[in-house]
């Protein structure tokens, strides 16, 4: 949500006071994008990192209060569940041999850490969802001590009037209810930021979503919940579930989820703001004293509060973010499309992919989404979720048509050349594409390895299914250390 809320009780009148102030500020930033007010350095990106915590048998390690004490360090923070925690990487530009120093620096890091949780009997593992995770894990109880937590869900549960629904059909069907938003804390992901300047933003979102399918056919690795096989990406839908406030009746009348891949290509970032004042009532309505008015008109910059904690309330799969560093505001777009892991080498193959081709993309003549439906890139987004590298996709020219092939024949050369121009050395340029083409050479990403390793226990070695999950965990958190990219880990039994 960006930023702590202090527990507290909301009136009709803390309702009324936040919807005036939002609109106010949605005033306000339409004229600052008018006066042309914002940094607009396009290479800068950075990224965040959600990880799980686990015991010695590969379980939920619900501990991250200890973990972050022991670690020290202001880049790891807290996250929803006792046994998630999240890092955050400072934003550098894209060019020269950057890939490659995040990927030495990252792994420092996060080796650093784990040492450190160590300490306090944690791993750490990058993981969609967490293969062990069960419903005694996914409890009120399971919430970080930080009343933002239960405040959200508290609001959440306002709104609905009724449990959530989880009802998901894969490889096997899952059906039950939770009574607290805790299981949105089983998906964890790697979130992409990518700074624009308010000219381009429309262009860049527009491809972002164009192609947010395609990386979910690439990285899919969340094939398992509660116990079951469900989607290559079941995180999708675990998500898009797990917060969703309508009961089935606004469902019925077209009320729009708060999970939400969008309805339209966009023609400005004003459009997306526009859209959450409209169609979003408040979850969580905290005013602060800022008057945004009062601050642009004696010539500063204004921080919207209520706009952004407003904005951070609404999960889109590419979020606009509006922020202000260093008395400088600047534009993004947050890409929530990825789940965390396998590896780091994986992660950040999975962002050289989408910072260069969303960098050729954007600057097309011909744009890809002037020749394809809004609902199309919706439908391909779905497909990648439901059927990871397997998944077929529709793509303008091509028709219906594999990801993998799609990706070899169409979108790797762009990749290559987006990445060319933003100044992206050669070498690292050809390291980690080269991990994406090894992925649709050998049909294997995160989620293939861990459906085909439970398989090779479950169905060969005739494990009990639980068991069988608990050590391809354990086999998955071991190679994840060795950084070697998932297309080529063994499927040797750790039996």
């Amino acid at each position: 949500m960006g930023r702590d809320v202090t527990a507290t009780a909301f009136t009709r009148e803390d309702r009324q006071r936040y919807r005036q102030k939002v609109r106010r500020s949605l005033d306000v930033f339409a004229r600052m994008l008018g006066e042309a007010r914002f940094d607009d350095e396009p290479r800068s990106a950075g990224l965040e990192i959600e990880l799980n915590l686990t015991d010695q048998r590969g379980d939920p390690a619900m501990l991250n209060a200890a973990v972050l004490e022991t670690i020290a360090d202001a880049d790891f923070q807290t996250e929803l569940a006792r046994f998630n925690v999240e890092i955050n990487i400072p934003p550098r530009l894209l060019q020269d041999s950057v890939f490659g120093r995040l990927e030495g620096e990252i792994r420092a890091s996060l080796n650093h850490a784990e040492e450190r949780a160590r300490t306090v009997g944690a791993n750490m593992m990058l993981v969609g969802i967490l293969p062990t995770v069960g419903p005694e894990h996914l409890t009120e109880d399971s919430f970080s001590d930080n009343p933002r937590y239960r405040l959200l869900n508290e609001s959440i549960f306002a709104a609905r009037g009724e449990d959530l629904e989880l009802a998901i059909d894969g490889v096997e069907k899952l059906a039950t209810f939770a009574d607290s938003i805790a299981p949105e804390a089983a998906c964890t992901s790697v979130q992409l930021h990518g700074q624009i300047d308010p000219g381009g933003y429309a262009t860049r979102w527009n491809a972002a979503q164009a192609i947010a399918g395609v990386q979910l056919a690439l990285a899919a690795n969340s094939p398992f919940f509660f116990g079951k096989e469900l989607w290559r990406e079941t995180r999708i839908a675990l998500f898009e579930q797990a917060t969703d406030t309508r009961p089935e009746e606004l469902k019925a009348q077209g009320v729009r989820p708060r999970v939400w891949f969008g309805e339209r290509w966009i023609t400005s970032i004003f459009d997306l703001f526009e859209e959450n004042v409209r169609y979003f009532p408040a979850l969580l309505p905290v005013c602060e004293e800022e008057d945004p008015l009062e601050v642009l008109e004696r010539g500063d910059v204004p921080h919207l509060p209520e706009l952004r904690l407003h904005n951070g309330t609404i999960y889109r799969w590419n979020r606009p973010v509006y922020d202000v560093v260093g008395d400088r505001p600047h534009l993004r777009v947050e890409n929530r499309v990825l789940p965390a892991g396998p590896t780091v080498a994986d992660i950040l193959a999975n962002a050289s992919f989408y910072f260069g081709l969303v960098k050729v993309l954007a600057g097309e003549e011909r744009p890809v989404w002037s020749q394809m439906s809004f609902s199309a890139a919706e439908e391909n987004f779905h497909a990648g979720a439901h059927d990871g590298i397997d998944a077929t996709l529709y793509w303008p020219g091509l028709g219906q048509v594999p990801a993998t092939e799609l990706v070899l024949r169409k979108l790797l050369p762009l990749a290559h050349q987006g990445l060319e121009e933003l100044g992206v050395d050669a070498a690292h340029r050809d390291r980690f594409l080269g991990i994406i083409e090894g992925r649709c050479i050998t049909q294997r990403n995160g989620a293939a390895w861990q459906a085909a390793m439970f398989h090779r226990l479950y169905d060969d070695s005739r494990l009990d299914r639980g068991e069988a999950l608990r050590r391809m965990t354990l086999r998955y958190r071991e190679l994840m250390h060795s950084n070697q990219p998932v297309h080529e880990w063994p499927l040797d039994s750790p039996l």
